[in-house]
C-alpha cells in the first residue's frame, strides 16, 4: 500500500495550501517518470492536475498526494482506476464492431448510453456523440483525416460528456 508522504517537499513548505485543491485533469505518462510535485518523493506515471484558489500554480501529483491535497483518498483512488478503464477503452475502440447506418457511416450504441457517429465530409471525417436518454450532443469542428481519427476524437469527446454531464446544466 502507499506509503505516508505528507513530511516531506511541498507538504512541509510555507505558503503552499494543503488543503482545499481540486484536480482539473489527469494525465498517463508512458514510464512512471514523473516525480510528484506535493511530495517530490514519488514517481507517477498517472499524474493528477490539481489547482487551489489560493495558489498561483497547478501541481502534478501521485493518487496519494491528490488524495491528500482535495482530503478524499478514496475519489482520488476511483477517479484514477475510472481514467485507467477509459485508457483501455480507448486501446479496444477501434477493434468494436461498428455498425453501419442507413445512410452509409459506421456508428455505435454504447452501453453506458451513447450514440456515436463517424461520416466522411468530402475528403475528410466528422464525427457526433450523442447522450440517448437527454438527446444532448456534440459534433466535431475539426476535420479529421481518416475515418479512425474521427472515432478516436470522438471515443474522447464521449468520454468528457460522460464524466462531466453537461446535458444536467441545460
Amino acid at each position: 500500500m502507499a506509503t505516508e508522504t505528507t513530511g516531506t517537499g511541498k507538504w512541509t513548505q510555507a505558503g503552499v495550501p494543503h488543503k482545499g485543491w481540486s484536480c482539473v485533469d489527469i494525465e498517463e505518462l508512458e514510464e512512471q517518470e514523473h516525480l510528484c510535485e506535493m511530495c517530490e518523493a514519488r514517481h507517477v506515471r498517472f499524474v493528477h492536475v490539481m489547482e487551489h484558489p489560493n495558489y498561483n500554480e497547478t501541481l502534478r501529483v501521485g493518487c496519494v498526494c491528490a488524495g491528500h491535497m482535495e482530503e478524499d483518498l478514496i475519489g482520488a483512488r476511483k477517479r484514477e482506476a475510472g481514467f485507467k478503464n477509459d485508457r483501455g477503452r480507448r486501446k479496444r475502440w477501434l477493434s468494436r464492431d461498428w455498425r453501419v447506418s442507413s445512410a452509409g457511416n459506421e456508428f455505435l450504441n454504447t452501453n453506458d448510453g451513447f450514440n456515436v457517429v463517424v461520416y466522411p465530409k468530402g475528403s475528410i471525417w466528422g464525427a457526433r456523440v450523442e447522450h440517448r436518454s437527454s438527446g444532448y450532443q456534440r459534433t466535431s469542428k475539426l476535420p479529421y483525416e481518416s475515418q479512425d481519427q474521427a472515432k478516436l476524437a470522438a471515443f474522447d469527446a464521449m468520454i468528457g460528456m460522460k464524466h462531466s454531464e453537461p446535458w444536467l446544466r441545460r
